[in-house]
């Protein structure tokens, strides 16, 4: 079966069109470097941006069970795993141009790796989803069993938070996408948490939706305002009353909040929506 039709053999166009979307920021930064928009370090640049899209292809993958219950769109599921796949593979692409890098010289890699810590973090991540790409086959969850295959691919929102602290480490004081991504993180945790406690059939009522949409975004500027304190010593108030200010720019934590707004909001429509329709008077 090709990557682009669903489990009866026919073209999906939302496998299509999500496996063509894929291989776009791949194609792109090749081009960037090849015509030198890289510059001053097109290695280092190039390095940065397949791990950056490592880790959005994560979180788009793991934000695809709780959309396709709140949009109501189960198609949504049909692409997860081409996703999962695609974060490994621009894991392998960030890992391979950093060899690149050093001129395939794995002795030092393997120091680098071994010395700096935000580099071994970010080497168990990828090594975590090498193992989930490697299992991620209707052959090897058939071969390791329903209940063991969802135990080992739960390891996915540990492989994520090691991801996210990698990137931090990484940006140094460049926080601006970490911070969103560590919120959305939040989010991300809170729903699959709020499932389990107060979900009906797998599904979170909308008002807690709405709720840890508000929550999401107070814990991002919180967890920002304490990173600030801790690495600089910033009276973290600044912090907060930056968040919500335009004067030093747009902050992660409205960034988190307008996401998690957005998505409710989506919900409510696609749930009021057709009983609003169902309700309004018919013309002969």
């Amino acid at each position: 079966m090709y990557p682009w039709q669903d489990y009866s053999g026919r073209l999906s166009s939302l496998k299509l069109l999500v496996f063509i979307a894929l291989f776009l920021p791949g194609l792109w930064t090749a081009l960037a470097f090849d015509m030198g928009w890289l510059q001053p370090r097109p290695f280092t640049e190039a390095i940065h941006q397949a791990g950056l899209w490592m880790l959005r292809f994560l979180f788009i993958a793991l934000a695809i069970t709780p959309l396709r219950r709140i949009v109501q769109w189960p198609g949504l599921i049909l692409v997860r795993r081409m996703v999962g796949v695609a974060a490994f593979a621009y894991g392998l692409a960030h890992i391979s141009l950093f060899l690149a890098d050093l001129k395939f010289d794995i002795a030092k890699a393997a120091t680098e790796i071994a010395l700096r810590i935000y580099l071994t973090i970010g080497f168990v991540a990828l090594l975590g989803l090498a193992a989930l790409a490697a299992t991620s086959t209707d052959a090897m969850v058939r071969r390791l069993g329903a209940r063991r295959w969802q135990r080992l691919h739960r390891l996915v929102y540990a492989i994520a938070l090691l991801a996210i602290v990698h990137y931090c480490m990484q940006s140094k004081l460049d926080l601006w996408e970490p911070t969103i991504i560590a919120g959305i993180y939040a989010w991300l945790m809170g729903y699959r948490l709020l499932v389990k406690l107060v979900g009906v059939r797998g599904k979170l009522p909308l008002a807690w939706v709405g709720a840890l949409s508000l929550a999401a975004p107070v814990l991002t500027a919180l967890g920002e305002a304490a990173y600030f304190r801790v690495a600089l010593g910033v009276d973290p108030t600044r912090v907060l009353s930056a968040n919500w200010s335009l004067v030093a720019g747009l902050r992660p934590a409205p960034v988190v909040l307008g996401l998690g707004v957005a998505v409710t909001a989506i919900g409510i429509v696609r749930s009021v929506g057709p009983l609003i329709v169902k309700r309004l008077p018919r013309f002969a």
